[in-house]
């Protein structure tokens, strides 16, 4: 069994890395408690046709601390939960690390750690490719690209904000109800801004992404 400070070590070895996790978890990830019987629960869902995305999150999982999550298929979904029962990892991400625990709604926090130098923009690349959307709109045979956003009412939200706006993104952010947002960033010069500072690591948005480039080198 690895040490408990062994596996601290090496998420502080690999920081960008465990930063991009941290956006994953914040994307679609939940951290749970349960009091009734004592036990923790990791769970990130994912849509089960994105299996080489699912692969890279395993992978981050096992290079960050260790150990092999189970990747369950829901009946009838095109869902995929990748879960993890492993009371010390949850533990060092909530008590080490300051995540909080499920519900994320008005609670989700990224941690301070991973808003220093670089990494916040591997926490963006994480949330964005758990949580985002690349739109494609044709308008009389003009393509159009805009990047897409929604992040619940959260310390989590004004913090990404912030790293948009400090990275000098050009971006909307627009009122959706009960508090929760969407952030939007236009056109091909935000889209190339992102390639280069951030980028994807789900082949689905990497997919859309040359459908477009690909749909104006013909227009």
């Amino acid at each position: 069994m690895v040490a408990k400070s062994e596996i601290i070590a090496n998420c502080l070895n690999n920081l960008e890395n465990f930063a991009e996790f941290i956006g994953i978890l914040l994307g679609d990830g939940s951290l749970s408690r349960y009091k009734s019987n004592n036990s923790q629960r990791m769970k990130i869902t994912l849509d089960s046709r994105e299996k080489e995305y699912s692969r890279h999150i395993c992978n981050l999982i096992h290079m960050l601390f260790y150990i092999k999550p189970e990747v369950l298929y829901r009946k009838k979904e095109n869902t995929a939960d990748i879960v993890l029962y492993n009371r010390r990892i949850i533990s060092i991400l909530l008590d080490e690390f300051g995540m909080a625990s499920s519900p994320k709604w008005n609670r989700a926090v990224i941690p301070d750690l991973c808003l220093n130098k670089r990494l916040d923009l591997a926490v963006l690349r994480g949330y964005f490719d758990t949580d985002g959307c690349v739109v494609l709109t044709n308008n009389n045979g003009i393509a159009y690209v805009r990047l897409e956003m929604k992040i619940s009412p959260s310390p989590m939200q004004k913090q990404l904000i912030d790293i948009l706006e400090k990275r000098g993104f050009r971006f909307g952010v627009y009122d959706i109800g009960r508090g929760k947002v969407r952030v939007q960033m236009n056109g091909k010069t935000q889209l190339n801004k992102w390639l280069k500072l951030v980028n994807f690591h789900n082949q689905r948005h990497i997919e859309k992404v040359s459908k477009y480039f690909k749909s104006k080198a013909h227009s």
